[in-house]
Formats: C-alpha cells, structure tokens, sequence
C-alpha cells in the first residue's frame, strides 16, 4: 500500500496523470474507492448488492469502499422503505462538478502550503 506522500510524489512525476490518480491523491482513497465513486456516478441510487455485482467485488469489500466514500464526502447515503418490509441503503456519488471543485480546493491549499515553505527556506540563515 502506498502512503498519500508516496502518491503525490507519482502523481508530480506523471506528464498526464488520469482523473482516477489524481483523486486518489488527492482524498487519500485506494484504487477500488475511486472505482466504486466512478460506478456510482453511472448508477446512481445504487444498493451495495448491485454495486457488488457491477464491480464483481465481495460485498464487504464495497461496503468498506463506499463507507470511505461518506466519510471522505464522496458520496451520499439514504435509506430506502421496502415494500415487503424493511428497508436498504442507496448510495450516490457526489456531482463530477462538485468532486471536481473539491480537488481543486485541495490542490490550492497545498500550493499555498508548498509556496510557504520555499518562502521559509533561509530566512533563519
């Protein structure tokens, strides 16, 4: 597993990195969270039994992905009545437009961050 230094630095080397890359850098998520956010987008409203079957993934496995998903603001959970009784969860992905402003908000905070230690540098010299 690579640490979210590691992934900066790969995403830094890339001449074109992909959008897939660069999120998981961006929100600190492994490669099948970012597949999982990209499913959601296609099938909003999705169960984790359908998501499962789509991705051909255990079930825990995308029930952790999409936990992560909430967690990091990707996505959205709502609890749906059955008719028969009971009731299961959906999940859908946050707007491509609103993720998007989010990598951009992050990648601007760590600019500001990188451009404050340059400036830093040698002023104790």
């Amino acid at each position: 597993m690579t640490t979210p230094d590691e992934r900066m630095e790969e995403l830094m080397l890339a001449d074109e990195p992909e959008f897939q890359h660069v999120m998981e850098c961006v929100f600190d998520v492994q490669s099948h969270e970012s597949r999982t956010y990209l499913a959601l987008l296609d099938v909003p409203g999705s169960t984790i039994a359908e998501l499962a079957e789509d991705l051909d993934r255990d079930r825990s496995n995308v029930n952790r992905s999409l936990t992560t998903l909430v967690e990091k603001g990707l996505a959205e959970r709502e609890r749906r009545l059955l008719d028969t009784g009971g009731y299961v969860y959906q999940y859908t992905a946050v707007s491509l437009p609103v993720a998007r402003e989010r990598m951009h908000e992050a990648v601007e905070e760590w600019s500001t961050q990188v451009h404050e230690r340059i400036d830093e540098f040698g002023s104790s010299r």
